[in-house]
Parts: C-alpha cells; sequence; structure tokens
C-alpha cells in the first residue's frame, strides 16, 4: 500500500520554495543595484557633458531640446533642479523666465481671445515683446511648450491643447476643456476660425445636442463669439483663431 506524502516531504518542499524565493529576491536586489549605479554614472556624465556645452545648450534651441530629450530618457528634469548642479547651468531660469512673459502675453490677449491664444501668436509677441536685446535666443515651439507645461503648477487655468498637424494652443483661464472642445476647436481652424453646429454635424456626424452643448460651454468660458445674424443658424467664431486663419491665408 502506497503511503501518501509526510509532513517531512511537506516541509522540505516549503524549504524549498523559500530558498528560491529568497534567491530570486536576491537577484533582483542585484539587478536593480546594478541598474541604480549606470544611471548614476550615466547622471554624472550627463553632467559633465552639460557643464561643458553649457553655452551651446543655452543659445542653440535644437542641440537644447536634444539636452532636454537625454535628460528624460534617464528621469532627470533640469527645470524641476533650482539647487545644486543644474542651477549652475541656468536652464531652469531660462524657461521660467520665458513661463513669466508667457503669462504676461496671455493677461495682456485675455480680453480679446478669451484666454485661448494660438502658439505661433504667442511665439510672435514674445519675439516681439523682448526686442533685440535677446534676439540671439531663438524662442521654438518647444521652449513654449515646456515652459506653458510649468505653469500648470498654478491649476487648471493654464493648459497646452494639441491641435494637430504640430499646431497647438495655450489657455490661460480656469476650465477644463474636453476632446469635444477640441475638435471643435480643430473644425473651426479649418473653417477659417468659425463653426455652426451644421458644419458640426454634417463633419463630424454629431448629434445636435451634443454639438450644441459643447459650442455653449466655450460660449460661457469666454472663449468664443456667436454670431445670430446669419441666415441659417448661429455661427461660432474664435477669436484666438483669426490670427491663424490670416497668417494661413497669407
Amino acid at each position: 500500500m502506497r503511503r501518501g506524502i509526510g509532513l517531512g516531504a511537506i516541509q522540505k518542499q516549503k524549504l524549498e520554495q523559500e530558498k528560491y524565493r529568497d534567491k530570486g529576491n536576491e537577484i533582483q536586489e542585484n539587478q536593480f543595484e546594478q541598474m541604480t549605479k549606470q544611471l548614476e554614472v550615466f547622471r554624472k556624465k550627463l553632467e559633465e557633458f552639460s557643464s561643458k556645452h553649457k553655452h551651446e545648450i543655452r543659445k542653440n534651441p535644437d542641440f537644447r531640446k536634444q539636452f532636454q530629450e537625454m535628460c528624460a530618457s534617464i528621469g532627470v528634469d533640469p527645470l524641476s533642479s533650482g539647487k545644486g548642479f543644474w542651477s549652475v547651468l541656468g536652464i531652469g531660469d531660462y524657461y521660467y523666465e520665458l513661463a513669466v512673459q508667457i503669462v504676461e502675453v496671455c493677461l495682456a490677449t485675455i480680453a480679446k481671445n478669451g484666454g485661448l491664444i494660438g502658439l505661433d501668436e504667442l511665439r510672435n509677441r514674445l519675439i516681439a515683446a523682448r526686442g533685440a536685446s535677446k534676439a540671439h535666443q531663438e524662442i521654438t515651439k518647444d521652449d513654449l511648450i515646456r515652459a506653458s507645461q510649468k505653469l500648470k503648477v498654478f491649476g487648471s487655468g493654464f493648459n497646452v491643447i494639441p491641435m494637430g498637424k504640430g499646431k497647438y494652443m495655450v489657455q490661460s483661464v480656469p476650465g477644463e476643456l474636453s476632446m469635444d472642445h477640441s475638435v471643435i476647436l480643430q473644425q473651426a481652424e479649418k473653417n477659417q476660425g468659425g463653426i455652426s453646429v451644421l458644419i458640426l454635424r454634417k463633419e463630424l456626424n454629431w448629434e445636435r445636442e451634443r454639438s450644441q452643448k459643447a459650442l455653449d460651454h466655450m460660449i460661457g468660458q469666454g472663449l468664443a463669439w456667436i454670431d445670430s445674424q446669419t441666415c441659417d443658424e448661429p455661427m461660432y467664431y474664435f477669436p484666438s483663431l483669426f490670427t491663424d486663419c490670416v497668417n494661413s491665408a497669407s
């Protein structure tokens, strides 16, 4: 008659399982330690590189973008480091100064555009405001996006909205814009800055209630103007898109 598994065999099997588990944990810890050491070496090399090319990082926008991408690849954000080595580079100061100027332009134009401005118009206004004294520091779209994203610390008042095809808008008033609102802006841009419920139904196959609700919200936020004098139905215009439409037409 075959005997069942005894208590001793069970305990032995349990000990073996614990041994394998401990060995697995040891291997994971060793791998993590090695990875940490490699990242620390990479970080030091990155510091040496940035110190050597400090001038080029600040003056060359393409070089600056590549440097930011290198930092992001190892989880380093020089913009958030106000102390220590990274502050020596002055990169954070560059973006924080740019962020302050973005706020100034947004506040100066809010009565016109309701707190929504195209990235191209924002860039042109910043270049004009900076004048010839800082012409050597070219402002790129990548710089504007990075600086604008830093303004999110103030809450939903500042937000970068992708418009597709490399275009962006900066929102500088409180209130979240949904995907529907972003799509409406894209359609309005294609239609010289104006849109209607009929156009949205035709182009996007939306229900009237969905289109009307989204447009009413944008009117309430001050982002759009309504023209009720049109023949068919009201048209909704976005002043923040007027400059972009004129530039595209020219």
